[in-house]
C-alpha cells in the first residue's frame, strides 16, 4: 500500500463520513451516511452555495444545543427560531468572516439570565461548528424574548 492509500484508510475509519457527487455545471449533491441528502451549487439554482451550509450549519448546531439547554433548565418553548446573517469576504478565498445568529424565543420560565448561559454553553463547550471554525471569525448571537 503506498502512502496516499494509507492515508485514505485513515479518513474511511473516520466516525462522519459523507460523499459528494458532480450532478453537471457546478451543480453537487451531497450525502451523508445515514441517507441525508444537501444539494450545493455555485449559481444557486438548484441548490445553496457551500458557504451557506456552513452557516445553516453553524445556526443549526447552536439551536439544538440552546434548546436542549433550555429544556433541561425546565423551560418550556412554544416557539424558537433563528435569523441568520453572514458576511464574505470579497477577495479569494471570500472565506466567512462575520456571522449573526438572531434567535426569537417564546414560552414559559424563559428569563435573559437563562437564554445567556445556554447560549454561552453552547458557544463555549459544545457546539462543535462554532468551535471547528477559525478563532477570528466573528461571531455574534442576539436573542429576544418574545
Amino acid at each position: 500500500m503506498t502512502e496516499q492509500m494509507e492515508g485514505y484508510k485513515e479518513r474511511v475509519d473516520a466516525d462522519m463520513k459523507a460523499r459528494l457527487v458532480w450532478d453537471g455545471e457546478l451543480i453537487f449533491t451531497a450525502s451523508t451516511q445515514r441517507g441525508y441528502d444537501m444539494e450545493f451549487d455555485a449559481n444557486v439554482q438548484m441548490g445553496c452555495m457551500p458557504l451557506e451550509g456552513l452557516l445553516l450549519s453553524l445556526a443549526g448546531c447552536l439551536a439544538i444545543d440552546v434548546v436542549s439547554i433550555l429544556q433541561k433548565m425546565r423551560c418550556e418553548l412554544s416557539s424558537m427560531s433563528m435569523k441568520v446573517h453572514g458576511k464574505r469576504s470579497e477577495t479569494p478565498p471570500q472565506r466567512l468572516h462575520s456571522a449573526v445568529m438572531e434567535i426569537f424565543l417564546k414560552g414559559n420560565n424563559l428569563t435573559d439570565e437563562k437564554v445567556q448561559r445556554a447560549i454561552s454553553l453552547s458557544t463555549e463547550k459544545y457546539c462543535s461548528v462554532h468551535n471547528s471554525l477559525r478563532e477570528d471569525i466573528d461571531i455574534r448571537t442576539i436573542y429576544h424574548l418574545e
